[in-house]
This record gives structure tokens, C-alpha cells and sequence, in this order.
């Protein structure tokens, strides 16, 4: 199938699932509902709902896939590691632990209970930067892909480690707000959060846009790029800090969610069988906003009042993913 074509029937996805994520949740609303209201009519309440609360989450899920994705594209070029990701590197955790800090950490010690969104943004990225550094200057020590891996994991897991001792120290309702967060949520986004999301969000998505020719030269080695005239250390930088925006915005916003990172890239060159991050670029990007939504809409539970964690659901579908990855990489 031509290239082109596909991206057509994958856009054409992302607008189907779109659509059912505005009609599908606890209150089933029709479709004519849905065409009544693009043309400025329908009932008050199902106004409501769509406008208020499935339209803003529906966004927010389309944003977060595509971000997710094209972190995670970034990094596994930067790292020529197929199991690299924001999650699995331990940027998320570092986002995390820079949400921690402040949420359980000096908000607390300071008095201040509500934490504006603008705070939780900058500590969030802050976090996911400096994790993302790390792992920066550890790989220009180790060569070896897996070791780098391990690596991230140990940075991961120290900055989990360092928010159980913050949880420790912290007040029952500082731990409860903390814990709401890390299972993920979607539809916390207003329109005011989101007005403040997608700037950040649109910047780091067009930085990454940018750099589809250095993300090329770097899938055949850091030599190459260099007698290409890549500048890798400024590309390097380059790459960690739209990576890590993207990254620590999301997680500041919905929490740490996992694997969407680090799957949909895979999927994006098995099915599309491209390795052209020109074509890559926004392949992944429509690809995750439609694998995000379809998770919103499994964690919906349609007609019950019950809302699933979004994590939980990435991860029962990311860890499949996980595993083919690896059982394709050793060629079992």
C-alpha cells in the first residue's frame, strides 16, 4: 500500500476513534447527537458533557499518544536502543520524582496545599531532564546498548526510591494526591490546563519535526552523522531537551504512562515498513494519538460509572508489546 494512502487510513482511525471516545463513557450519546452539535444545536446536557468533559479528555489523550510516541521515536534513534522510552530509561520516574518533590516535598514543608498547574509543569520536566542528562553523559562512558539500559532502569528505580522516602515523611493527604496522580488520568485536563499544555506541547512537537534529517543520519552511527555534517553534541542536546518537554509535560499533566513510548514506534516500522523519520515522524504521532485513545476508551467501561487507571491499561497493552519486541530482536 502506497505510503500516503496509509497515512490516510490511519488519520481516518484517529477520527473514528476520536468520535466514539465523545460518544462512549457512562451516558451513551448518539451520533446524531454528535452532528447536531457541530451544527450549534442538541440538548443542553449533552452539550455539557461533550463540551466540558469528553472533548477536553479526547484532546488530551490525542496529545499525550503523539507526544508519548514521539519521545520515545527520539530517543531510541539518540540511543540506538530498541527498548529505549520515557518510561523505561526512567524519564518518567525523574518526572515523577520532580512532581514529588514538590507536591509532597516543599509544598508541604511550606504551607502550601494547592499546587498550581505552572509549578507542576516545571518541576515535571526539570525531573525528566535531568534524568534524561544522566543517562546522556553515561552512554558517552558505556558503548554497549544493554548496559545503557540497565542504566536508565537504576535511575528509574533510584528516583522511585527517593519518592517512597518523600512519602515517608509526608502527610496522608499530601501521599493520596501523589498516588492519585501516578495511576494516570486523562480527564483531569480543563481547558484552562490544556491552554497551558499545548503551547508547551506544540513547541517541543515542532522541535522534533525539525530534526527528522540529524535522526536519519544517526540510525547509521554517530561517525557517519559526523562526516554528514551533524554537530552530535548540539543534536544530542538538541534531542533531550524536545524529548524531555514532551516527557515531563505529559507526566506534569496525566502522570507517568507507560509503553506508549516505547511500543509505537515498533509498530510504526513493522507495519509501515519505513525507517524515514521524515515519514516516521508523523506515522508515530497519528499512531499514538489512536492507540491512546483506543485506551481511553477501554478504560472508560462504557455505561458503568467506573473509570479505569490509563496506566493500568497502557501497560496490559504495552507489555505484550514488550515482549514481541524482544522475542522478534533475538529472532526466536
Amino acid at each position: 500500500m502506497h505510503f500516503y494512502l496509509k497515512l490516510i487510513v490511519l488519520l481516518l482511525f484517529c477520527l473514528f476513534s476520536f468520535a466514539l471516545d465523545l460518544l462512549l463513557g457512562s451516558v451513551w450519546i448518539p451520533w446524531e447527537e454528535l452532528f447536531a452539535l457541530l451544527k450549534g444545536e442538541g440538548t443542553p446536557t449533552n452539550r455539557l458533557i461533550i463540551l466540558d468533559f469528553r472533548l477536553p479528555k479526547a484532546l488530551t489523550a490525542v496529545l499525550v499518544g503523539a507526544g508519548l510516541a514521539l519521545s520515545g521515536l527520539q530517543m531510541q534513534t539518540l540511543f540506538a536502543n530498541p527498548l529505549a522510552g520515557p518510561f523505561v530509561l526512567g524519564v518518567s520516574s525523574g518526572a515523577s520524582l520532580g512532581v514529588a518533590s514538590w507536591v509532597m516535598g516543599l509544598s508541604y514543608w511550606l504551607g502550601m496545599y494547592y499546587v498550581p498547574d505552572w509549578q507542576l509543569l516545571l518541576t515535571s520536566i526539570a525531573g525528566a531532564l535531568a534524568v534524561l542528562f544522566l543517562i546522556m553523559l553515561t552512554a558517552w562512558r558505556l558503548q554497549d546498548n544493554m548496559s545503557l539500559l540497565i542504566v536508565g532502569l537504576m535511575f528509574g528505580s533510584g528516583a522511585s526510591a527517593l519518592v517512597g522516602i518523600l512519602q515517608y515523611f509526608s502527610d496522608a493527604e499530601a501521599i493520596q494526591r501523589y498516588l492519585l496522580w501516578t495511576m494516570g488520568n486523562l480527564g483531569d485536563l480543563t481547558w484552562k490546563k490544556l491552554s497551558l499544555f499545548f503551547p508547551v506541547w506544540l513547541a517541543a512537537v515542532i522541535g522534533s519535526f525539525l530534526l527528522h534529517k540529524p535522526l536519519d543520519a544517526l540510525l547509521l552511527g554517530e561517525r557517519y552523522a559526523e562526516s554528514m555534517g551533524v554537530n552530535i553534541n548540539r543534536i544530542r542536546l538538541q534531542i533531550i531537551l524536545v524529548s524531555g518537554v514532551l516527557a515531563g509535560a505529559i507526566t506534569a499533566f496525566c502522570g507517568p504512562i507507560g509503553f506508549i513510548g516505547l511500543a509505537v514506534p515498533h509498530f510504526a516500522k513493522y507495519f509501515f515498513n519505513t525507517a524515514n523519520h521524515r515519514k516516521l515522524l508523523p506515522l508515530v504521532c497519528l499512531l499514538g494519538a489512536g492507540l491512546m485513545l483506543c485506551c481511553d476508551l477501554i478504560s472508560q467501561l462504557p455505561f458503568l460509572e467506573q473509570v479505569l487507571p490509563i496506566n493500568a491499561v497502557t501497560s496490559l497493552i504495552g507489555a505484550p508489546a514488550v515482549i514481541w519486541i524482544i522475542w522478534n530482536r533475538r529472532g526466536i
